[in-house]
């Protein structure tokens, strides 16, 4: 079933349609869509348990997210919108070139 909607809702879907929502999408859709893709199925199993032994220490990741999001809203959302951009390395390109984007891509895929 879920293979049937992503079908017939992507018969005009291109990069820009995925990436940015052909800006059309309204903040608060954009602002949900930013916390669902933060978080996932792991989070919801896992965080009771790591606030349970960590005495609620977890607060300090919440006020992490909550300063994280209003930088995104108030500074880089614009930003990408005003420089039509899709991505941090769609922007490291266009300001710094290209092996600055490479490396910024780099540091992505061998973080953790």
């Amino acid at each position: 079933m879920l293979f049937f909607i992503t079908w017939v809702t992507s018969k005009k879907a291109n990069n820009e349609s995925f990436y940015i929502g052909n800006k059309s999408s309204p903040w608060y859709v954009v602002a949900y869509g930013m916390i669902g893709a933060s978080l996932s199925g792991v989070t919801f199993m896992s965080v009771p348990g790591w606030v349970g032994a960590t005495q609620f220490t977890y607060i300090m990741v919440v006020l992490g997210f909550f300063i994280g999001y209003a930088v995104i809203a108030l500074v880089l959302m614009p930003l990408y919108y005003r420089l039509n951009l899709t991505s941090i390395y769609s922007y490291l390109d266009k300001r710094f070139g290209f092996w600055s984007y490479k490396t910024g891509a780099f540091f992505f895929y061998f973080q953790g």
